[in-house]
């Protein structure tokens, strides 16, 4: 599930970039995208058993929302416009340090020397595959942007740590469909305004390919991606769950080679093969014994 979440999220890369190169304001995308995916997991929700959420867990809900939805989706989409593509994807190999150091802090998960490894052997895989991809070579760009897209990996690394135990107490409908409301609440006084900017709502010309690529969004990268990610969360723990961000490298890569802006070559197939070996030694750390970093 967290393999196809991540697909999902990579996918969504050239769909944004090609809507905010088409003239769709950052914000209204992602009032957008909150707001949809809200009033799918509400719609959902009507057809499921009822499910309250106690009260001592709201503060951690909202925070939880906070991190993964509304905040990191809005710093993402608007550093994405000035970011540096090559800088963006660097920053991001920083995910999984992020979370096996906070689930250490917060949920008391312990660092293995395996886990370690994994980790390590990860971020050298995706930094190898990102600085030998021709669709990384454009290092033009933001610090802002850079900045921004390094603040929403550290949000979505709070998420991954923060809703772990929410995951294992409560179906992945009832945090979605509590989370996004919150995310909508919040943004909708920032984002909505820019909906009018929209080129598909004022355009007399309809532009299928805008249509697609948003609904895409909507749908693939929103919906899905989010409630697969919810429902592995209840089975993985964050850190192994945090390692398949370096999928994302991989499939764009992947995407760039199909496509004829980059080429194969065995320095790819090592990098890839690096982030496998990385994801298959954070899984399979499990042995408390293996502990090289005290907890608490």
């Amino acid at each position: 599930m967290i393999l196809i979440a991540n697909i999902l999220f990579a996918v969504a890369l050239p769909v944004f970039k090609f809507l905010l190169s088409s003239g769709f304001p950052p914000e209204a995308i992602v009032i957008m995208r909150v707001t949809f995916a809200c009033i799918a997991f509400w719609t959902v929700s009507l057809f499921l058993p009822k499910e309250n959420v106690d009260r001592k867990d709201i503060l951690r809900l909202i925070i939880c929302a906070l991190c993964g939805v509304c905040l990191n989706q809005l710093f993402f989409v608007i550093g994405l416009v000035t970011a540096s593509p090559i800088n963006a994807s660097i920053i991001s190999t920083a995910v999984p340090i992020f979370v096996m150091i906070l689930a250490a802090l917060i949920l008391k998960e312990p660092i293995t020397k395996m886990r370690a490894r994994g980790v390590f052997l990860g971020v050298c895989g995706g930094l190898l595959l990102v600085l030998t991809s021709y669709h990384g070579v454009n290092r033009a760009g933001s610090v802002r942007g850079d900045l921004l897209i390094a603040f929403n990996n550290l949000l979505y690394s709070f998420y991954l740590v923060l809703s772990r135990p929410l995951s294992q107490k409560y179906s992945p409908i009832t945090l979605m469909k509590w989370m996004f409301l919150v995310s909508v609440i919040v943004l909708a006084p920032i984002c909505s305004s820019h909906l009018k900017d929209v080129p598909l709502f004022y355009k007399a010309t309809f532009n299928a390919a805008q249509l697609l690529g948003l609904l895409y969004l909507l749908l693939g990268s929103t919906f899905f991606a989010f409630l697969l990610t919810q429902f592995a969360l209840r089975y993985i723990r964050p850190t192994t769950a945090s390692m398949y961000n370096y999928v994302q490298p991989i499939v764009a890569s992947t995407i760039a080679i199909a496509a004829a802006q980059d080429h194969f070559s065995w320095v790819k197939l090592f990098s890839t093969a690096l982030v496998f070996i990385g994801v298959y030694l954070v899984t399979k750390s499990k042995k408390r014994s293996d502990v090289i970093v005290p907890e608490g």
